[in-house]
């Protein structure tokens, strides 16, 4: 008899030992978010940070903000972290999300060739910066991908009056693609185009762009964090989503965010509201 139970002993040990991986590699969400905040390495510093805190992996779907929130209304992630206001607010008004934070920002530049055909440098006015490149009809590269940067570059220039539908293939040149994939399309055509800030710090490949026009307030670039609606779906990994979004807007997460650097240069600004304010909507 002492024989046969220590026999099931060793092999419930052995079963424990064998599943406890697995129920550690379980811990995970799936978090849909911009190709900005992948390109510029943000979450290979950030992710790390938060795993060794909580125990929860995160894994990074890096789609345009617009894809983002398709993925969160079919309901393939679990936490969005996205840069578009209006869609957001639109998100979670159809009962897609919850719980929406915003928690850093950046801002978008004007970026082109050195020669500056459309004379854009320094211009203080991002409106009349786009209204100048479509009256010289100088190439703009766009990404065309319903990103979070494209969703602004095309509000901007509907402010501008500028018809960019009519002008698309001739200098105004859609790309369909991710930020790195526009910024070296127009390294190679020597054109326009706006970027985010950490995108922009983050490429490699400048060639002859530098930034020109910056500073508007129409360019303030906010990111946000939403929690797919577990209401909606059933399979939304809510308490480990949750956990993600109070470390990102934590004191730690928020210190964490604001000392990611570039070369010496901040590349997303912490500022997420006390979480008493944030669930209050302030």
């Amino acid at each position: 008899m002492y024989h046969r139970c220590a026999w099931r002993l060793m092999l419930l040990g052995a079963v424990m030992a064998l599943t406890a991986p697995l129920q550690a590699a379980e811990q995970f969400i799936t978090l849909a978010s911009t190709t900005s905040t992948q390109a510029s390495g943000f979450f290979d510093y950030f992710l790390p940070i938060f795993q060794a805190k909580r125990g929860i992996e995160v894994r990074v779907v890096a789609v345009g903000t617009g894809q983002a929130l398709k993925l969160g209304e079919k309901g393939d992630a679990d936490v969005l972290l996205v840069h578009d206001k209006t869609g957001e607010l639109k998100f979670v008004k159809q009962g897609y999300g919850v719980d929406r934070r915003e928690v850093m920002f950046n801002d978008f530049i004007l970026v082109g060739p050195k020669p500056d055909p459309a004379g854009i440098r320094g211009v203080k006015d991002a409106v009349q910066a786009l209204k100048q490149i479509g009256g010289t009809k100088a190439l703009f590269v766009s990404r065309g991908d319903d990103s979070g940067t494209h969703r602004m570059e095309l509000r901007l220039w509907g402010a501008a009056r500028v018809d960019v539908k009519a002008a698309s293939g001739v200098w105004y040149k859609d790309v369909g693609a991710g930020m790195g994939a526009a910024l070296n399309t127009a390294a190679g055509l020597n054109a326009y185009t706006l970027s985010d800030r950490a995108t922009w710090l983050s490429f490699k490949n400048p060639a002859d762009l530098t930034a020109l026009v910056e500073g508007d307030l129409r360019l303030f670039n906010q990111y946000s964090v939403i929690l797919v609606n577990p209401s909606r779906h059933k399979h939304v990994k809510k308490e480990a989503g949750l956990a993600f979004m109070d470390f990102v807007v934590s004191p730690e997460g928020q210190q964490a965010i604001g000392s990611y650097q570039v070369e010496g240069q901040t590349l997303f600004k912490p500022n997420a509201k006390p979480a008493q304010e944030a669930f209050l909507g302030r």
